[in-house]
């Protein structure tokens, strides 16, 4: 099985995206964790351009969505919100079903940044997709300047971090066998 990571973040050094490759070497061995690294080519949201001819990064988007068991995304908190590129991405989605029903695991990097950890799940939960509270932690990241690999070897963060993986895995395979989907 394969989640989908998605960081808010477009930033080089950004603590989301250091967060996620630190959960793709904690996952669970039948899980295989596969980035998304395209927000930033996504076209501004335009519903007169959502149809037949959709920008390549958009249904990119949507056929990585459809091929993922789950979905684990990090935000970034600015102006207490998600990252814009985040939201465009995501308003591209709306229509189009991707995230109904699926598994969604939300990490945040900073437990200061309530507000866009609120925002996303009250998105997502919009768009109907199912947010899996098991998988949606907020981990004491800030301050400590870890990369991937300070991450995993952080038992304050990584132990936290393997169990959220292991729920939202549990309800991938879960959703996975009540829909008869392979």
């Amino acid at each position: 099985m394969h989640i989908l990571a998605i960081s808010g973040s477009l930033r080089a050094g950004s603590s989301n995206t250091f967060l996620l490759q630190a959960a793709a070497r904690l996952a669970p061995p039948d899980v295989e964790i596969r980035f998304y690294q395209g927000l930033g080519d996504i076209p501004p949201f335009n519903p007169d351009r959502d149809g037949e001819a959709v920008a390549p990064a958009v249904a990119d988007l949507r056929a990585r969505l459809e091929q993922a068991a789950a979905v684990l995304i990090s935000s970034p908190e600015y102006a207490h919100g998600i990252s814009g590129v985040l939201k465009n991405a995501l308003d591209w989605l709306v229509d189009s079903g991707e995230l109904v029903d699926k598994p969604i695991g939300l990490i945040n990097a900073s437990p200061r940044a309530t507000h866009a950890h609120a925002q996303l799940t009250e998105i997502l939960t919009v768009m109907s997709g199912r947010i899996i509270p098991a998988a949606s932690i907020a981990v004491p990241l800030l301050g400590k300047g870890h990369d991937p690999a300070g991450i995993v070897a952080d038992p304050e963060i990584a132990d936290p971090l393997r169990l959220a993986l292991r729920a939202l895995a549990a309800e991938a395979v879960q959703g996975t066998a009540s829909t008869g989907a392979t």
